[in-house]
Formats: structure tokens, C-alpha cells, sequence
């Protein structure tokens, strides 16, 4: 039997990167998986490369009406949540003063607004002793750039963590933050930098990591394993770091 046999789990932006690989990570583990994302191709690509037990919902987390769809279709064909991992997230980078309305907007809108309802909405299905990780990021307490709303985003991740870990302590629900450091994702095609921009960011952050290199989203997955398991079962409101120990030296 897998460490999440029997569990229903639901992955926000289940579709690439750090989502798709902890949704892996869940079925291979025995849970019925729903996963989300906003765009239909790489959802549908998703659940193909997952093969069973998995579930693709379309939508976008900041999208409140989005949600409401989402935890439906859980509720009709399930009935609980066991499991929820809001991963959803996006980052663009530019220097402080470059930052454009628009982009402080998106970001704040999907990390933070979004993060926020995926977890609220979710309340009424999340069982008694369920597991919530919220996904967040050394960004939170470093101050790399140039990605200041980036970084503000995940620290409000963090943030909720604690709270929420107080407020759903008399459910027993455990909240916990899982936070990456640098990891190989496709996420790195989208944060507003060049190729060339994307390759030297890569080479200076591996300078400042100890063990040498960029992380895998697997080894992401398998601490959000953990999370989600009873491995963890008396760990509740913390940051989970997995960085290389960047964040630590």
C-alpha cells in the first residue's frame, strides 16, 4: 500500500513543473488525484502522462467562479478532500522600478488572491485531519531579484501558513509551506527574462547553492510526499525549505 492509499488529493496547477510531479508522486502513492490548470492542451497532456486516478479540471485560481467549478466536480464525484496542494503560482521578474501595474496585479492576483480562495473554498471538503500545503519559496525570506512582487507573494504564503495553522488547529487540519529554491521547471520560460538572461540567472544561483546544482521538480514532489503523508503526521505551520541549502547558509 502507498503512503497515500485511499486519499483524495487535489494539485492547483497540476499540469507542469512542481504540480504535474507531485501529482506523479500522489497516484504513485495510491491517492485519486484532481489536478487544475488554465490551459486545456497541457491539462489534457497532463493526465495523459499520468495514465490513472487522475482527474483534469480546466480553470484558473484567481478565478473565484473557476474554484467554485473545480471543488464541485470534486464534491459530485468524491465527496471530500484529503490532500490539497495549492501549487498554482507564476513569477515575472524585473528591477523594482520597472515593475508595472499590470504585473504587480497578475502576480498578487494568482499567488496571493488566488492561493487564499483555493484554500478557503476547499474548507467545507477538506475532512478532519486532511493535510493543506501551500507552495511557496526561498524568495519569501530572501531578498533575491530582481523579482520584488515576486518575493512579497511568496512571503504572504508564508504567512497564511501560520494563521491558518492556528485557525484549523480544533479540525485537526495540518497546514504546512513547502519552499522551493531554484528547480528546473518551465517556469523559468516565463518570467519575463531572456534566454540569455535565464542562463546566467541559472550560472549565478548555482554559485550560492551548496550542493552545486538546480534542484528537479521530483525532488520537490517527493517533499510534498512527505507532507501529505502520516511520515509527517506531528508536523504542522512550518516552511519547508528545499533548496540545496541556499536559504540556510
Amino acid at each position: 500500500m502507498g503512503k497515500l492509499s485511499g486519499k483524495v488529493a487535489v494539485v492547483t496547477g497540476g499540469n507542469s513543473g512542481i504540480g504535474l510531479e507531485t501529482a506523479r508522486r500522489f497516484v504513485a502513492e495510491g491517492a485519486d488525484v484532481y489536478i487544475t490548470g488554465r490551459r486545456q492542451g497541457a491539462l489534457d497532456e497532463a493526465v495523459k502522462s499520468i495514465g490513472k486516478c487522475v482527474t483534469g479540471i480546466q480553470g484558473d485560481v484567481s478565478n473565484l467562479k473557476d474554484l467554485d467549478r473545480l471543488y464541485a466536480a470534486v464534491q459530485q464525484k468524491s465527496g471530500r478532500i484529503d490532500v490539497l496542494f495549492a501549487n498554482a503560482g507564476l513569477g515575472q521578474f524585473a528591477a523594482f522600478g520597472g515593475v508595472s501595474e499590470e504585473s504587480f496585479d497578475l502576480q498578487f492576483d494568482v499567488n496571493v488572491k488566488g492561493l487564499f480562495f483555493t484554500v478557503q473554498k476547499a474548507l467545507p471538503l477538506i475532512v478532519d485531519g486532511g493535510t493543506i500545503i501551500l507552495n511557496g519559496s526561498i524568495a519569501g525570506v530572501k531578498g533575491l531579484g530582481p523579482a520584488s512582487a515576486y518575493n512579497a507573494t511568496k512571503a504572504a504564503v508564508r504567512s497564511f501558513a501560520r494563521t491558518w495553522t492556528n485557525e484549523l488547529k480544533d479540525r485537526g487540519i495540518r497546514v504546512n509551506t513547502l519552499s522551493p529554491g531554484p528547480i528546473e521547471t518551465p517556469i523559468f520560460g516565463k518570467v519575463g527574462l531572456t534566454e540569455a538572461q535565464i542562463a546566467d540567472f541559472a550560472t549565478g544561483i548555482v554559485g550560492l547553492v551548496p550542493l552545486g546544482r538546480i534542484g528537479t521538480a521530483d525532488e520537490i514532489a517527493k517533499a510534498a510526499v512527505f507532507l501529505a503523508s502520516d511520515d509527517s503526521s506531528f508536523v504542522t505551520g512550518i516552511d519547508l525549505q528545499v533548496d540545496g541549502g541556499l536559504a540556510q547558509v
